[in-house]
Formats: C-alpha cells, structure tokens, sequence
C-alpha cells in the first residue's frame, strides 16, 4: 500500500486543519459551559476514558469501510494488533507519555502562580519544533522558528490572567513546579513528534495505528479514573452527572482526536500547535458572546501575534520534510574531492 499522504491535495490539508481548529474551539466553550453549569459534576476522569472507547469504535468502523469487508477487517486486526504486540507496545508510549504530561501539568499548576504557569507551560510550542528537527531530521527555516517563538507568546497573551492575591496562602514549591513543567514540555514535544514519526515511518494505514494507540489509551484512562475518582465511580456510578451536554463534549473530543491524528499524519505537529492556537482564539471570543469574557490588550496583541505567525509560517519554501538522498551523496563526493 503506498502511502496515502501523497494522494492528499493542499484543499484537503487546509479542510482537516480548519474542522480540527473548529471542533477544538466548540469543545473548549462547551466543556466550559458542562463545568461551570449544573448543580450535578461528572467525573472528567470518566468523560476522558468514554473519549477514547468512542475513537477506538470510530477508528474500528473506518478501517472496516477501508478494506471494504468484515473478513479484510478481521484480517487487517489479527494481523496488526493481536498479531503485533511489538506494534501495540509503540503506540502506547504516546499513550503513557500523554498521562505523564497531563499528571505533570496538574503538579506545575499546584505549585506555581497561574500567570507563571501559563508563561512557561507555551515552552511546549518551540519545544515541538526542536523535537520535530532532531526526531525527523527537518530543517526550519529562521522565519518559520521566528513564527513559532511568535506564536508561544501570542498564547500567552491570549490566556494571559493577572494573578490575583487571595486571603488563602497555599503552600508551593517553585522548584518542584518548574521542574514539572519542564517534564509536562518534553512530554508534549516527544510524544507528539513520535507518534508522527510513527505514522510516516511506514505504510501501515493510519486507521490501524489509531487502533493500536486507542487500546492502550483506554487501558492508561482506566488506570486514570481508578486513581483519580476510583472511591467516589464506585459509590455514585460510572456516568455521575452525565447529560446530553456532556456526550456532546466527550463526542467533540473524540472527533477532534481523530482529526488531530490526521493532521499529524498529513501535515504535521507544528501546524497542530498552530491549528491549536487558532481554536484558543476563537473558543475566547465564542466565550465573549456566550459568557461575557472581557476583550483586554493583552488578548487583542495575543490574538494578532498569533494570526501573523500562522501567516509567516505558512508561506511558501523550499521543502524540507525529508532528507534528500542525493543531495547528501553530493556533498559527500565534494568532500571526497576537497
């Protein structure tokens, strides 16, 4: 099977970045709204597992319409995830790398100030882009890396919150928060950047290797709901507080996830900050209209710096997603002759 990326024209690369920035954007405001409204709140431990059992099932009927039969699909499955522990092993090192981060996140935030955290949580943007040049071998040009600086503190900007002094001192150890952050940031650059090099390391269908991800996520997530809520699911029930909102959310969240794996396939991790960015503008100024945010300067100058940088990356170059084999015995001749 050649690799599909070639098949996809530019219209259909800008198609999947648009609907991932849209759907993310309408999942921020209505997970807002499922956590902010309501005197019942479900358990996010849960909604996040459901997540991925939905991506997995997703995943499942797609690679059915793909081969086109049940018994192709029993194959393709028998052959690339019962038959392939080694594979299913790969795919849930993004899996394990993603609990880490979200766990070291949460550590960072209770135990550093809110404005600090956001600050230095955005190290995340260029830390994906030295990832992708030193896992993938690409080359950036100054102006793409001047645009991903750019775009780290046009974020800032956006989510951009004075702290605000509270009566309450709670006790922080900046230490420990830094150090967190810059595990949450490794984890967020590597285990992006090493999922994308898995699905262009090889022709296996994009579909499978969701597949193989999906089942070792759901495992991670379980692990997630019996560590975090474990007490609280056995006594009240799996699906506490669940609405039609909340599968509305946990239904977003499954399609974006889809999309996000597309785009990293097609394009790759930088454009999925980018495409990130963008849905945290919009989902701000949704949140205007629908909750009364106040637009600041801050927000404005974030939201331009942040529109400029996916313009400036954008533009036209010299491709540099792969190493040019001849290119490299070239030089090599030439030292030869030197």
């Amino acid at each position: 099977m050649a690799p599909a990326k070639e098949n996809v024209s530019l219209l259909l690369k800008l198609y999947y970045l648009t609907v991932m920035t849209l759907v993310a954007a309408t999942y921020t405001v209505a997970l807002r709204y499922t956590r902010t409204t309501g005197t019942v709140l479900y358990f996010s431990s849960t909604a996040v597992c459901i997540a991925e059992v939905i991506k997995l099932f997703l995943s499942l009927g797609i690679l059915a319409k793909e081969t086109g039969s049940l018994s192709k699909l029993l194959t393709s499955l028998r052959e690339n995830v019962l038959g392939s522990p080694k594979e299913l092993l790969k795919l849930s090192v993004p899996s394990v790398v993603y609990a880490i981060q979200n766990n070291m996140a949460f550590l960072a935030l209770s135990n550093l100030d809110a404005a600090v955290y956001q600050v230095t949580y955005q190290l995340k943007i260029p830390c994906t882009a030295l990832c992708t040049v030193l896992m993938l071998h690409r080359a950036l040009s100054k102006l793409q890396w001047f645009s991903v600086f750019m775009l780290c503190g046009g974020v800032t900007l956006v989510q951009w919150k004075p702290a605000q002094a509270t009566k309450v001192q709670v006790e922080q150890n900046p230490l420990i928060g830094f150090g967190a952050i810059a595990v949450a940031v490794l984890c967020s650059g590597f285990a992006g950047v090493y999922f994308e090099k898995v699905l262009k390391s090889s022709d296996t269908s994009l579909w499978v290797r969701n597949i193989q991800m999906y089942l070792s996520g759901i495992a991670v997530t379980l692990a997630g709901v019996y560590m975090y809520d474990g007490t609280q699911v056995m006594e009240k029930g799996f699906f506490h507080g669940y609405t039609h909102y909340v599968w509305f959310v946990i239904f977003l969240s499954s399609v974006g996830g889809l999309y996000t794996s597309i785009v990293v396939k097609y394009t790759d991790n930088i454009m999925k900050g980018f495409s990130a960015a963008a849905a945290i503008v919009l989902s701000t100024v949704a949140s205007v209209i629908l909750f009364g945010l106040q637009i600041t300067v801050p927000f404005s100058l974030g939201a331009l710096l942040v529109c400029i940088s996916i313009y400036l990356y954008g533009l036209p170059r010299q491709d540099t997603t792969k190493i040019q084999p001849m290119e490299t015995k070239v030089l090599k001749q030439n030292l030869i002759n030197v």
